[in-house]
């Protein structure tokens, strides 16, 4: 609260104040204006601070009387401080008079003074003044002796001390003194408690313990001087209740001494009076702080019913009495006094009933007797004596009836533990204590804190004690019951103490007693295990151990009938719930085990004795019997069921095991049955059915076998001997797996070495095993046996491949060992490794799901594996044929050709042909191991053969091989066959002709099938062998086939649809020489109107149909019958040699047809232009839309050179590199979407081209042709044309440099990489403007392909966008064309990059994304902005720029749009670039812009990419500040004009 201050009137400084300076003048009354408004401020605040107290206690009216009185005064008060503030200002004048007023009074009172001062001094002080006598004597002596010896000598007797004694004299005086009180107490009479004293520096000290020290000297050497009483020193301390401070005041010590100091004068025991007065007073001291002790802690810790104060006398007794609830005589007390049989009386401590006088002297010493006085530890003390002396008696009555128990008692406070079995940990043990504030005895067993027989036992202990041995008995058997669910707590078992019976059992075990539990096996539902318990009648705390097996079923009620399956050992597979659960019990069987037998086993010495070197030791809780038992059963009890379900299925097996060393069980398998016999066979032929059906339902593409094939293979007999006998055994063992904690069948199969060596470093050996592991969580075992019998059909198959492989391995004269290696072969797995460094991998193994085998491909560390493409395909072939040898020629021959397609993209990309629709650039369709289908971008189709000798042939997959029509999918690729043909090899080509071909060439037809037409892939599907198979690995071959090498073609089919399949020619499907012979006739070459030659098979399938037709599969494979009948493959004609065998004769070839003209050779031959041809007639050939239906023949190098990323032929376009096949692909794609522009845009106009191939074009006053480069066929150029003008109208007219510009614009931003077909919308568009305009874009244009042509000046570069780019103003669809005409408007965008400086790198300069509109009728150039959309303050900059150069603009004349650029180009900045202008100066308009020439080509950056997220092309700028000032760079005059 503040000061209260004191009214103005009655302020001390108010009417008497008085400047400082004028004491001496007249009194003004004056005061300071800051200390009024103080006064006034304090005196307001404390008048409301009491009206805030006061108002609360009053009624409503007084307070609002209050506060208005409160408020007139404070306002007449402030009123009068504001009218002398106004005052004040005009007491200037009267507060200069009153300070010379002032002045001139004090000049005055300072005359008067001095004159008066002179006066006295003349009249009072100098009438007396004289000059003294010096002292000289004093004065000479203090100058020369620096001394003066004449001052008084009372001054040294009364002031000056005397000297003290010396360190000497002070050290023999107290020696002496020392003799003195020596023999004064040896002279005198000394009590024995004051015997413990010491003599130093001239005192004695007496120290009682406990008690008091005192110290005391004499003053003389007289016997009758008295002793001194020096000091007294209480030690008595009361350490729990007294915090710290001293128990004696110091005026009681003050007043003891004084009084043992009077009683020390002519006191012939002087010594003893000082003994006598002490002791007594600090006996009672000890009492006193025993009784506070006891009060404070009956009051704070303990009740009445605890401790209680009975009697206190003070300085004589203290009578505690303690354990009042306990039932006695006597009670428990303790009494502290005065012990009258010693010397000197000390406290002692007197207990009823009494105890033995050590244990008393104890408790005395301990509690009394000691520095810390404390009644809590003489009760605590006490208490433990008590109970110790009670447990001890206790301990009596155990050992009457529990005999060779080891008892304990020990602790602190004490407890008695009694084992209650043997062995027992002491945690088990039943831990009896007393209650330390009753007496009452209390017990528990620490591990079993909730076991319910403890409080029975308690009550018996304090009452009836007679009950103890029965509920010893029970504890017994509770706690055995405790420790039998410890035992199973890591076992797959739960002990319980009842079951549900609906009607209890008749054995008598089973009837209701504590004596059993019932033991449930988690992995065994239908089995329980009962153990029965028993007191051993010689030693009660040892139990006995009785196993029953007891098989149960469940039932709902009475009336449910149980099956005899129950009664079997073989568990019972979990059945479908029920409506009514089965929740109640019945038992079946009853089995009791032996126990000896169970636990004394092969290796289950349960109860032996440990070795020495072993440590382990059991906890005395854990039943080894019992977790033995429940082992074995849970451990047997699958075998036995194992082993049945065996014998149900005439598996012969040796029955249940024990290993060597106890190691494990094992059930060893003598046989199994070999796959696909008798009734087995009819069930996995029906289980296969069933698969192909599903199959079929869920869509899948599973490869099926052919008609009249089998889809198992065929197990010859001495194969399966050869198997047999490798086998050496079968064992079955169950294991746990450690991740999951589930059982697991482990089928060990022990094989004699392998009829197939790998290089497998862990295959070397002559033992080979193989594990197999089944799951046992089902329990049901005829699914397990069926598992096992399904991977041995595993194994026998694959083994009937790799026995035959291994043969053909063996033989030198086949280059098997140069195709591939083994790397292993497990007899569950087949791993083969091909390629150039044996690193990519090929897995065979059988599948049970598809019947039939299935293979995996994986790469390698520098290689991937390209065959998955066609892994369906590849286990097809395997399945139909059964012979490894075919699959490995396929796998070597079409690695190479496989890998190089594999290097093609199959990204899917945006913008082909709507923007939003994603379409892959590539997709592989696989449709037999020698026939690959490539789409490109779901508009070409490429179809691919593969031929041996490294060779293969391509054609245009649109063209139908069975109509002149073209498939509705896809579209012919025009030029195919000219660009193909830049990689013919001829050498390759002509490699595998015999001499005499030449003189004889083929016919058209013959040369389509050679190459791999569809009589190729008849012969193939038909069953015939690999074309893969005529380089190296043929049969011999009959001269009866010298004729028959062009088989028939097959009916086409009637209906339009190319899918349709045709209907198989008898002799597809047969293999004799005489049907070859009649079908001769039907090769005839193709006829005239047809543009390509008729199809010679069947048509295989669409590329959108991922499943091929079963009649298109190729089926390699060195079939020696099929090779002698059938002599239609396509590489046995390209062999160099028609026999390989030696001796053979050659085949005789079919010679031409009249009438042959060079170009069918040329063109079946696929060397087109290559053996001295006229090239003008070949080109036009080549370039005919048919004609790349007709199969070129390359090499696997041509290939792969088609395949690889490769640089750029135009080294100006600058992008990532590309396989030539996707440019010539692109380039095909981007003329083919030009002439499709053409047609619909209204202003092109299209021309009609002698050249194909061509496009030819014009708009106004130009005239356009694209063309392919011939060179290469990889990229596409742009030749213009100007049009010759009217003679009545002349036109504006571009210079040659100008359309230099834009062709080389086009083969560079346009028809470039990544070939989006919107740019020619863009470029179409720009071409069609007025020539004015158009020169403005292709200066920009020359801008943007050399940039250095604008100078020094510009800040920005700038690229012209053909397409929507994401991060631009949504105005234009992202990925469409973003030129846009309309109402003589055209909008576009520009995408500038801000120059880097100062040593930064382009990727952190800003880029910026500009929509431009250009009006043509005003001739304004400005930048395009939406409405709802705020624009960044770049963009906003660029347009402010583009309005003031419109402002400004003084060309009129001239076409704006250039000039408009530059000038944003030069001035556009950003925040951080600007320079600061100087002061007061203007920002004046831009100046005149020229227009600058250049002829070049150049890349800076890269046009936006339409692919690209949103996010990575949001312009990166900086704020925009102000536009400073600048010039425009001073270009060359325009070369164009009016001609």
């Amino acid at each position: 609260m503040a000061p209260t201050p004191l009214p103005l009137e009655q302020m001390a400084g108010v009417g008497g104040y008085l400047p400082a300076g004028q004491e001496g003048g007249p009194r003004i009354n004056t005061m300071s204006m800051s200390v009024l408004i103080d006064f006034i401020i304090q005196r307001t605040y404390h008048e409301l601070t009491v009206l805030a107290e006061l108002l609360p206690r009053k009624t409503d009216m007084e307070r609002k009387i209050e506060i208005y009185n409160y408020a007139a005064r404070t306002r007449h008060l402030f009123t009068r401080l504001n009218a002398l503030v106004k005052w004040g200002n005009s007491v200037s004048k009267v507060d200069k008079s009153s300070q010379i007023m002032s002045f001139l009074d004090k000049q005055n009172m300072l005359f008067v003074e001095t004159a008066d001062m002179l006066a006295r001094m003349s009249r009072e002080t100098l009438v007396r003044a004289r000059l003294p006598n010096f002292h000289i004597p004093a004065a000479v002596e203090v100058l020369t002796t620096g001394t003066y010896n004449r001052l008084p000598t009372c001054i040294r007797e009364r002031i000056v001390p005397a000297d003290a004694i010396t360190p000497a004299e002070k050290k023999q005086t107290l020696l002496r003194l020392n003799q003195v009180i020596q023999h004064r107490l040896v002279t005198g009479k000394l009590l024995p408690q004051m015997r413990e004293f010491r003599i130093k520096n001239g005192r004695v000290t007496f120290e009682v313990k406990h008690e008091f020290s005192v110290a005391l000297t004499v003053m003389g050497d007289s016997q009758s001087v008295p002793w001194r009483l020096l000091d007294i020193d209480v030690l008595v301390e009361d350490k729990e209740t007294g915090d710290g401070k001293s128990l004696v005041h110091p005026l009681q010590v003050n007043y003891i001494h004084q009084l043992i100091q009077a009683r020390l004068v002519d006191n012939p025991n002087a010594l003893s009076e000082v003994y006598n007065c002490l002791h007594y007073f600090c006996q009672s001291l000890q009492l006193e702080v025993l009784y506070t002790q006891t009060l404070r802690l009956n009051y704070e810790r303990l009740d009445d019913n605890n401790i209680t104060v009975e009697e206190y006398v003070p300085g004589v007794k203290l009578t505690v009495s303690y354990w009042r609830d306990l039932k006695s005589e006597l009670g428990y007390r303790l009494t502290v006094q005065s012990d009258p049989s010693e010397i000197g009386r000390p406290l002692a401590v007197v207990h009823v009933p009494s105890l033995g006088a050590k244990e008393s002297a104890e408790v005395a010493d301990r509690a009394v007797r000691s520095e810390h006085l404390s009644m809590e530890r003489l009760i605590v003390h006490t208490v433990y004596i008590r109970s110790v002396s009670r447990l001890s008696d206790l301990k009596l009555e155990f050992q009457a009836f529990l005999k060779d128990v080891d008892f304990n008692l020990q602790g602190t406070p004490a407890i008695l533990t009694v084992p209650v079995l043997s062995p027992c940990l002491r945690a088990e043990q039943i831990h009896i204590t007393i209650d330390t504030h009753t007496g009452m005895f209390r017990c528990h067993v620490p591990k079993h804190l909730d076991c319910p027989i403890t409080e029975e036992m308690q009550e018996a202990l304090n009452t009836d004690r007679s009950k103890l041995p029965s509920l010893l008995s029970e504890l017994r058997y509770w706690i055995t019951h405790r420790r039998c669910e410890k035992t199973l707590q890591h076992l797959p078992a739960t002990a319980v103490d009842t079951l549900t019976f609906l009607t209890l059992p008749e054995q008598e075990l089973l009837q209701q007693g504590r004596h059993k539990i019932y033991v449930k096996l988690h992995r065994h539902p239908n089995i329980i295990l009962v153990v029965q318990l028993k007191e051993k009648p010689t030693m009660a705390n040892e139990m006995e151990y009785t196993f029953h097996l007891g098989f149960v079923a469940f039932q709902k009620d009475e009336a449910d009938v149980i099956d005899d399956s129950a009664k079997q050992l073989v568990s019972v597979v979990a059945q479908p719930p029920s409506d009514i659960p089965k929740f109640f019990t019945k038992l079946m069987r009853l089995i009791e085990f032996d126990t000896f037998v169970a636990t004394h086993g092969p290796g289950t010495e349960v109860d032996a004795p440990p070795a020495k070197q072993q440590k382990t030791i059991f906890p005395a809780y854990f039943i080894p019997e019992l977790a033995h038992v429940v082992a074995m059963c849970d451990e047997k009890i699958p075998f036995m069921n194992l082993a049945q379900t065996l014998s149900k299925h005439n598996i012969p097996h040796s029955g249940l095991q024990v290993e060597a060393n106890a190691t494990s069980l094992v059930l060893k398998i003598l046989a199994l049955p070999q796959p696909g016999k008798s009734a087995t066979t009819s069930g996995q032929q029906a289980q296969q059915g069933a698969a192909n059906a599903a199959t079929t339902a869920a869509g899948e593409s599973k490869p099926q076998p052919l008609s009249g094939s089998s889809a198992f293979p065929k197990i010859e007999p001495h194969v399966w001997d050869d198997l047999m006998r490798r086998v050496l055994s079968i064992s079955v063992r169950s294991q746990t797996n450690k991740n999951s904690q589930v059982r697991i069948w482990v089928v060990e199969f022990v094989f004699y070495s392998t009829p197939l060596q790998s290089c497998h470093p862990k295959e070397q050996g002559s033992r080979r095993t193989v594990y197999l592991t089944y799951e046992q969580a089902n329990h049901d075992f005829s699914k397990t046996v069926e598992e096992l019998l399904n991977d041995w059909s595993k194994i026998v198959y694959l083994y009937t491949l790799v026995h035959d492989f291994a043969e053909q391995l063996k033989n030198k004269r086949l280059p098997l060992c140069d195709m591939l290696v083994v790397k292993s072969y497990s007899y569950m797995n087949l791993l083969l490794g091909y390629g150039p460094k044996k690193e990519v991998s090929c897995n065979i193994y059988w599948s049970v799901q598809s019947h039939g085998f299935r293979l995996t491909f994986v790469g390698g560390m520098s290689a991937v594996n390209a065959h998955s493409m066609m892994r369906d395909q590849l286990a097809q072939h395997l399945n139909q044929h059964h012979s490894l040898t075919q699959i490995a020629q396929i796998l070597h021959e079409t690695y190479y050709p496989m890998s190089s397609i594999a290097k093609l993209p199959v990204l899917p990309f945006l913008g082909i042909p709507r923007p939003q629709v994603p379409v892959l650039s590539f997709c592989m369709l696989a449709q037999s191991p020698c026939l690959m289908r490539l789409t490109y971008q779901a508009v070409y189709c490429l179809e691919l053969r593969f031929r041996a000798n490294r060779l293969l042939s391509i054609r245009d997959g649109a063209s139908s091989r069975f109509e002149r029509n073209i498939i509705e999918e896809f579209t012919p690729i025009q030029g195919l066959k000219a660009f193909l043909s830049k990689y013919v090899d001829e050498s390759a080509a002509y490699r595998g002709r015999a001499p005499h071909e030449d003189d004889n060439p083929l016919s058209p037809m013959g040369m389509e099938d050679n190459y791999g037409g569809p009589s190729s892939v008849t012969g193939v599907s038909a069953g015939g062998s690999s074309p893969f198979l005529g380089a190296g690995m043929r049969g011999p071959q009959s001269p009866r086939d010298s004729g028959l090498r062009f088989p028939a073609p097959h009916t086409p089919p009637s209906s339009s649809n190319p899918h349709t399949p045709a209907s198989p020619h008898p002799s597809a499907g047969g293999g004799g020489a005489a049907q070859s012979h009649g079908n001769f006739n039907l090769t005839s070459p193709p006829a005239p109107h047809m543009p390509h030659p008729s199809p010679g098979g069947l048509m295989p399938s669409s590329p959108l149909n991922p499943q091929p037709s079963p009649h298109m599969v190729h089926s390699p494979g060195p079939n020696t019958m099929y090779m002698q009948s059938h002599q239609d493959s396509p590489f046995t004609a390209m062999s160099p040699a028609n026999n390989q065998w030696p001796g053979s004769p050659s085949m005789p070839r079919p010679s031409p047809r009249p009438g042959q003209s060079p170009e069918h050779k040329s063109t079946g031959g696929g060397s087109v232009g290559a053996g001295g041809q006229d090239r003008g007639g070949a080109r036009g050939t080549l370039n005919r839309p048919w004609a790349g239906a007709t199969p070129t023949l390359l090499t696997h190098e041509a290939l792969e050179t088609l395949c690889r990323p490769s640089p750029h032929p135009n080294k100006d376009i600058n992008v990532t590199d590309m396989s030539p096949l996707e440019r010539f692909l692109g380039c095909v794609y981007m003329r083919r979407q030009l002439h499709r522009n053409i047609q619909s845009e209204e202003s092109l106009t299209a021309l009609n081209s002698t050249e194909p191939g061509v496009v030819l074009f014009k708009v106004d006053g130009l005239q356009c042709q694209v063309m392919l480069n011939q060179m290469h066929m990889q990229t596409l150029h742009l030749k213009i044309t100007q049009l010759p003008p009217p003679p009545d109208k002349p036109t504006f007219q571009l210079s040659p440099d100008d359309l230099l510009v834009i062709e080389q614009y086009f083969d560079t931003r346009v028809a470039a990489p990544p070939y989006r077909p919107n740019s020619l919308h863009s470029i179409c568009r720009l071409l069609n403007l007025p020539a004015q305009v158009l020169k403005d874009f292709v200066q920009i244009m020359r801008l943007e392909l050399k940039p250095e042509f604008g100078g020094d000046q510009l800040k920005w570069t700038v690229q012209m966008c053909m397409r929507m780019p994401p991060s631009a103003v949504p105005i234009v669809p992202s990925g469409n064309a973003c030129v846009v005409l309309g109402r003589m408007k055209i909008l576009f965008f520009l995408q500038i990059t801000k120059i880097p400086y100062n040593g930064k790198d382009w990727k952190d300069s800003p880029s910026l994304v500009l929509p431009i509109v250009y009006d043509i009728t005003t001739n304004l150039t400005q930048m395009a902005e939406r409405r709802e959309q705020v624009p960044s303050p770049m963009m906003t900059a660029a347009s402010t720029l583009l309005r003031r150069f419109a402002e400004f603009n003084s060309q009129q004349n001239q076409c704006s749009l250039f000039p408009a650029i530059t000038d944003l180009l030069t001035n556009l900045q950003l925040a951080t670039d600007m320079p600061q202008p100087p002061p007061n100066q203007a920002i004046g308009p831009p100046v005149g812009v020229g227009v600058g020439v250049g002829v070049g080509v150049g890349v800076v950056g890269s046009s936006p990419n339409p692919m690209m997220p949103m996010q990575q092309l949001q312009p990166q700028v900086g704020p925009q500040g102000q536009v400073g000032p600048g010039g425009y760079p001073q270009l060359g005059p325009n070369p164009g004009g009016p001609q």
